[in-house]
């Protein structure tokens, strides 16, 4: 993503928060995004060029609509701030987020490149070099869970509580960087 392309950016999210999962799948609502100014969806697109903390690729389609996207967030053990669901990671590591695709743009093989992208980024980072990657999915969201699998993620046993509903879980899922 390039900071120009902010208006690109919130319509894909705005898209992403009308999804029938989108209450399972985001901490984010609809509504809360599209109140949003144009400042804030300027500076998230601004963070995500810089490619320094945090990343975001895109799936362009031919008419230059964004089809898709993932996110990736770099997670320091020494940073001095906490993870998305809190707490310090033990080794560097990346956090995938945001995951979404167009319903009309599934089943094409696009969220495999998504994947395939954000994983050789995390793996191509030199400093810090990056241990695993990890992601949450929602306890009833087996669309991406599916997909996350096929990606290679495994459940690392750690769960989390929903912030909007303690009955709720958030399984962590990962790769552990291959020995060698």
């Amino acid at each position: 993503m390039r900071a120009e392309d902010w208006e690109k950016s919130k319509e894909l999210r705005l898209s992403a928060l009308s999804d029938p999962v989108a209450p399972i799948a985001f901490l984010d609502t609809y509504e809360s995004a599209s109140a949003q100014p144009d400042s804030y969806w300027q500076e998230r697109a601004r963070a995500s060029s810089e490619a320094c903390s945090v990343i975001t690729f895109v799936a362009e389609a031919p008419d230059g609509t964004w089809d898709g996207s993932v996110t990736v967030l770099v997670e320091l053990p020494d940073s001095g701030e906490d993870t998305v669901f809190g707490g310090t990671p033990a080794v560097p590591q990346t956090h995938i987020v945001g995951v979404f695709v167009r319903p009309e743009a599934r089943g094409n093989g696009l969220i495999q490149a998504l994947f395939e992208a954000a994983i050789a980024w995390s793996w191509g980072l030199s400093e810090p070099r990056v241990e695993r990657i990890r992601l949450f999915v929602h306890e009833d969201n087996g669309r991406a869970l599916s997909v996350y699998r096929n990606a290679g993620f495994v459940p690392s046993g750690l769960t989390v509580a929903m912030p909007d509903d303690p009955m709720a879980k958030e399984y962590e899922l990962e790769l552990v960087r291959p020995a060698g």
